[in-house]
């Protein structure tokens, strides 16, 4: 099937009255309400279709759209301009004059509210419990729980150079071209490239340099880039594929070598101060500590912070990707067969599980680089772009501050901080104090009596070394032995965020 065309008269009408109709992500939760919404998101119709069953506008472009159905071509002129939608492939006439959507056009709200739309293959989602309904090696996917939690992550200082590898429908490249004069998008798939072109189009967007190839080989002689930001086909699978390798999640290497690659050669292309962040997958073996392994790919002169968000063991994630490519609804013996090849070649791997997670990298130039890497399974609240910003500026400060001059800098309590006590009820004192925060990473850390008390004054206005002489005096402890045991306490509140220096 023929893609559509970016036309530079057609293209504007077309987003204007998708505009004007309301085929915005407020627009269609206003008419299908919260639980259909849910659910289209999950690839789920039927509440949908429950949903639009009127004649209006948004319910056409709705139904062409998201529900790719056929409408009448009358209906589909009082939601959008049908003849330009014909002649630039937007729309495609059927035998009995109805006319039916080429591609999957989804709307998308921009971190700072704007309509945006993102354009991928039809049938990718539409298949709910069933699977990717289309097995074409390159078909493009829209935007998933994937590409939403690395948009969410991305530091979004304005820059000048920003990149996106493995760009698939162009939503990283859609954000970056917010805060980034120059956004190039790469990747293997020129049908992923085509399809990212109409993305940032439809959206209004500046267009993006778009090119074909491999990780950085399409870069490889370009300027340092401020951002680089990547959702990479980073599923580990059995080598030999061949035909029934899916272009957007496998990349044919061996086990995660694509993801130790691209963190690898980051440095080489990062500009000074910039920022490599990307979603990886790794494998997780007995023999082999995971922290220590993902430490050994961080490149020289980078800073790197790397969660883990996620485990699977090798059984489940088999079939959950399995079930991504709807191998489960052909037959049952082929079904059988892959299932049992996946598990062949983690054993060869000596692979138990497989983690989930995100890492940034940040090209410091330090000779002692910092690197934290940590597993952190619980709910955050996105978006993090500033709370990675700040947890590097965070490393940077508890580098060059020795325990004096931790003692003489003003701290300011982190903002949504709260304090729980925990104890028997009834108990004149907790067992213990616990502060946690309401924002970013939403982190809990268990401190003493001094630790709450010192993390409750602080406003700004006090050294540290002055609210410890005070608490000290207050509570009848020697006040040269509290400075001197306290400092690693406070490094620990500082590194996880709860206390930001605040100095004037």
């Amino acid at each position: 099937m023929h893609l559509p065309t970016v036309n530079s008269a057609g293209t504007p009408r077309l987003r204007e009255s998708l505009q004007t109709v309301g085929f915005t992500a407020d627009g269609l939760l206003e008419l299908l309400g919260a639980p259909a919404y849910a659910a289209l998101a999950r690839s789920e119709t039927v509440p949908a279709v429950r949903a639009t069953r009127g004649d209006g506008p948004l319910e056409t472009l709705v139904r062409l759209f998201l529900l790719q159905r056929p409408v009448s071509r009358a209906r589909a002129h009082a939601a959008l301009p049908v003849d330009d939608a014909l002649v630039d492939g937007w729309l495609r006439a059927t035998a009995n004059g109805d006319v039916r959507a080429t591609v999957d056009i989804r709307p998308y709200s921009g971190p700072a509210g704007e309509d945006w739309w993102v354009v991928s293959d039809l049938g990718c989602a539409v298949g709910g419990a069933a699977g990717v309904a289309d097995r074409r090696a390159d078909i493009v996917l829209g935007v998933g729980g994937a590409s939403t939690t690395l948009a969410g992550l991305a530091v979004r200082t304005p820059v000048g150079r920003a990149l996106d590898i493995g760009t698939g429908s162009g939503i990283q490249a859609l954000h970056a071209a917010q805060h980034a004069t120059h956004v190039t998008a790469t990747d293997v798939n020129p049908r992923a490239l085509h399809f990212a072109e109409l993305t940032l189009a439809l959206s209004g967007a500046p267009a993006a340099d778009l090119r074909r190839g491999s990780l950085f080989e399409p870069v490889a002689q370009d300027a340092p880039y401020d951002l680089i930001v990547s959702n990479p086909p980073f599923v580990i699978s059995p080598e030999g594929l061949g035909e029934e390798r899916l272009t957007y999640r496998e990349a044919g290497m061996r086990g995660d070598d694509l993801c130790r690659a691209l963190v690898e050669n980051a440095a080489d292309h990062l500009a000074d101060g910039g920022y490599c962040q990307l979603l990886a997958n790794w494998q997780l073996n007995d023999a082999e500590d995971w922290h220590e392994r993902l430490r050994s790919w961080v490149p020289r002169g980078c800073d790197a912070w790397i969660v883990q968000r996620e485990v699977q063991d090798v059984t489940q994630y088999t079939e959950l990707w399995l079930r991504d490519g709807g191998d489960h609804r052909g037959d049952p013996g082929a079904y059988t067969a892959r299932y049992d090849a996946w598990l062949d070649a983690f054993e060869r791997r000596g692979t138990q599980a497989v983690g989930f997670g995100w890492i940034t990298l940040r090209k410091s130039g330090s000779e002692v680089p910092h690197c934290t890497v940590e597993e952190w399974t619980h709910p955050v609240e996105q978006p993090l772009g500033e709370t990675v910003r700040e947890h590097f500026a965070r490393q940077d400060f508890l580098h060059r501050c020795d325990d004096a001059a931790l003692l003489d800098t003003r701290f300011q309590l982190a903002e949504g901080v709260v304090q729980e006590q925990v104890g028997p009820p009834g108990a004149e004192d907790p067992e213990h104090v616990v502060l946690r925060q309401q924002r970013g990473m939403r982190r809990a850390t268990r401190v003493d009596t001094v630790g709450a008390g010192f993390a409750g004054v602080c406003d700004g206005t006090l050294t540290a070394g002055r609210i410890l002489d005070a608490i000290a005096q207050l509570v009848g402890d020697d006040a040269v032995q509290l400075r001197d045991r306290t400092p690693q306490a406070i490094r620990l509140l500082v590194e996880q965020g709860f206390l930001i220096p605040h100095n004037p």
